[in-house]
């Protein structure tokens, strides 16, 4: 598959996602990508830059356009670490971790997030993400809200990885006699 459509899969899921997860502006966005699984390898595997960065390329500038900060979750040998804009480090009270992902430890799409950024900063974890796509089976929910909620997208893969992609929605709290706001379901 062309690096090139690679681009414009991922820059189709991103605006489909953003379109039913309702997110504004300084809400953060995690991305789990496997580009061995993209590529249509094992997870793992067949670590690509050139994969990796043809995904980032169609994610961060949409990203960007609406003014949301990407949490890249880097592999599990870092832990699941993320990798995101020192902004976001600011605004979200996030621990900082001393790592720098690398195609084999960390994982080609942190990797390439991290030479992308501004200001690039590791942290450990957020369990605040408003949204995600994980690409590959990449296991990103340990770094959403409660409550994610599943959404299906016309686009079901990215190269030859499948997607998984969630929202989240407030916590419904008070019981029967309760009256929730359908504009937060």
């Amino acid at each position: 598959m062309e690096l090139i459509q690679l681009t414009e899969q991922a820059r189709a899921a991103v605006t489909e996602l953003l379109g039913a997860a309702k997110l504004s502006p300084g809400d953060l966005f995690v991305v789990g990508c496997s580009s061995s699984e993209v590529g249509g390898e094992k997870i793992g595997s067949h670590s690509s830059p050139e994969i990796a960065k043809a995904v980032l390329d169609g994610i961060l500038p949409v990203l960007r356009d609406a003014e949301i900060f990407l949490a890249a979750q880097c592999c599990e040998h870092l832990n699941r670490a993320l990798i995101v804009e020192e902004e976001a480090l600011r605004a979200y009270r996030l621990d900082r971790v001393n790592v720098v992902p690398q195609p084999k430890a960390g994982g080609s799409f942190a990797t390439a997030a991290w030479a992308a950024f501004r200001h690039p900063a590791a942290v450990e974890r957020i369990g605040c993400a408003a949204a995600g796509i994980d690409i590959g089976q990449t296991l990103i929910g340990m770094h959403l809200r409660p409550v994610a909620v599943p959404v299906r997208l016309s686009v079901r893969k990215i190269g030859e990885a499948s997607i998984s992609c969630a929202r989240t929605r407030p916590k419904f709290v008070g019981g029967s006699r309760a009256v929730y706001d359908p504009a937060l379901l």
